[in-house]
């Protein structure tokens, strides 16, 4: 079998109660890679199940157990793998089986010969149900209104990256849903490709119609850092300054109502109610960035990673 680099590939996968999906993935994985140098990353993320066993009895050397010491989350659990990660190019994948390892061969020769830095799948003949593809195409439709990245498929964890730009990303939160926008925000060029995709093998997914809401509140804040880090004023001021405006034409309709027409606005609670939720909301809004910012910004200063390891194993369990 004929392989496009010699390069060392990392294929990290987040695994999450996977006990009935990892082992048959771990075979498919090294089918599909027969002939290529890489190690595969399993990052478990204090799985409750017997995930960690079912690794470790496998006893491949290729294979690299990173022990989580709590649920942090799919984003968290990503980033400890890519952070581990040693190889020239890293692939991320799920760990249910709905993505084919056999699509990284021809991802990789389109990284390699075209000089892209990210390839990203689109998921063809999706194989899952109605409850995660509507909530889905409506995450995709929000991305691509709202930041002109004209990405068919930001659901699809089969990605293949430079090292370079994997590991300039910084994932917080549940940022993995915008893994390939903060790419793009890095420079990245970007290609991508049809990739296959299966029905869930077992276990059941972890995801649902509150994902919508989240990637809504996500986004926000991804855009803000965007276009606002170093410039907060030109949001928060023009913000301030429509508010004020807004107020004193409420309060100069309220004063001609009085004065020339002699109504009673006291009774009149519906504005003083319309003025609270709203200026309510941006302040909570408001905070909810600054404590983004707060933590990122603690994380980053400190030199210090949002998650902790248990352990590292290699094969049978050896601790590296």
């Amino acid at each position: 079998m004929s392989t496009v680099t010699d390069s060392l590939l990392s294929i990290v996968v987040p695994l999450y109660n996977e006990e009935d999906n990892v082992v048959l993935l771990t075979q498919k994985i090294n089918e599909s890679l027969e002939g290529y140098n890489y190690q595969i990353v399993y990052v478990d993320d204090f799985s409750t199940d017997k995930t960690r066993i079912k690794v470790k009895e496998m006893d491949d050397k290729r294979v690299h157990l990173i022990e989580l010491k709590k649920n942090y989350g799919q984003s968290l659990a990503l980033a400890a793998g890519i952070d581990y990660a040693e190889g020239e190019y890293i692939i991320t994948m799920d760990g249910d089986l709905q993505n084919d390892p056999s699509d990284i061969p021809n991802m990789l020769e389109y990284a390699i010969s075209e000089e892209y830095d990210v390839v990203t799948g689109i998921r063809q003949k999706r194989k899952d149900s109605l409850a995660k593809k509507i909530p889905s195409k409506i995450a995709n439709f929000l991305v691509r209104r709202v930041t002109k990245l004209d990405i068919k498929d930001n659901g699809c964890a089969l990605k293949v990256f430079t090292k370079d730009i994997a590991k300039s990303l910084n994932l917080y939160g549940e940022m993995h849903r915008f893994i390939t926008l903060l790419a793009h925000l890095e420079g990245a060029q970007i290609k991508q490709v049809p990739v296959k995709h299966h029905a869930r093998h077992a276990g059941v997914s972890k995801y649902g119609l509150e994902r919508v809401f989240k990637v809504v509140a996500d986004m926000m804040l991804l855009l803000f850092i965007r276009k606002y880090f170093q410039r907060p004023i030109h949001l928060f001021g023009i913000f301030g300054v429509l508010l004020v405006m807004l107020g004193i034409l409420i309060n100069v309709y309220l004063l001609i109502v009085k004065l020339g027409f002699g109504q009673d606005i006291g009774t009149r609670p519906l504005l003083i109610f319309g003025m609270m939720f709203i200026v309510g909301g941006i302040q909570l809004f408001t905070i909810g960035i600054v404590m983004e910012l707060l933590i990122r910004t603690y994380y980053e200063s400190q030199q210090k990673r949002p998650y902790r390891i248990k352990k590292i194993s290699i094969g049978d369990g050896k601790a590296a």
